[in-house]
């Protein structure tokens, strides 16, 4: 699973999901995610956020 997912809302912008994945003693994966407060007019400028303020690289991404 990508660690941040960017979404679009209903009035057309753009919010972010950062994810946390981690597996417990059984190898089950749980998954931990967190809508940041922040809301953005373009993805370019969710990416831009994520990159600044979580060191998000290239190809962590997902869209829904």
């Amino acid at each position: 699973m990508k660690p941040f997912l960017i979404t679009k809302d209903e009035n057309g912008e753009f919010r972010l999901t950062v994810r946390r994945t981690w597996y417990n003693s059984q190898n089950y994966p749980l998954v931990d995610s967190k809508l940041q407060d922040e809301v953005f007019k373009s993805m370019n400028a969710a990416r831009a956020f994520a990159r600044e303020h979580f060191g998000a690289e290239a190809g962590q991404y997902a869209r829904a």
